[in-house]
């Protein structure tokens, strides 16, 4: 009984998200809007170094700033 369900629910999902997709409108991003002015793109390169080097970086030392700066005593083993 339970495959039975679980086969139906993931066919009612499955139905309900095609039909959203099918149903929902382009979102027109190539339209240009009044007042509407782009600047030039960023590279690929750029684009890596932004989304993926950045946050990495930050993260590294934020973590080393928490690792430094760390008051609790040590606990023995």
């Amino acid at each position: 009984m339970d495959k039975k369900n679980a086969l139906r629910a993931g066919a009612v999902t499955a139905g309900t998200t095609l039909m959203m997709m099918l149903m929902s409108s382009p979102a027109l991003a190539l339209t240009r809007d009044d007042g509407d002015d782009p600047g030039e793109g960023i590279g690929a390169l750029e684009t890596v170094g932004l989304y993926v080097a950045l946050p990495i970086v930050l993260f590294l030392a934020i973590s080393a700033a928490v690792m430094v700066l760390d008051k609790s005593k040590k606990q023995p083993r």
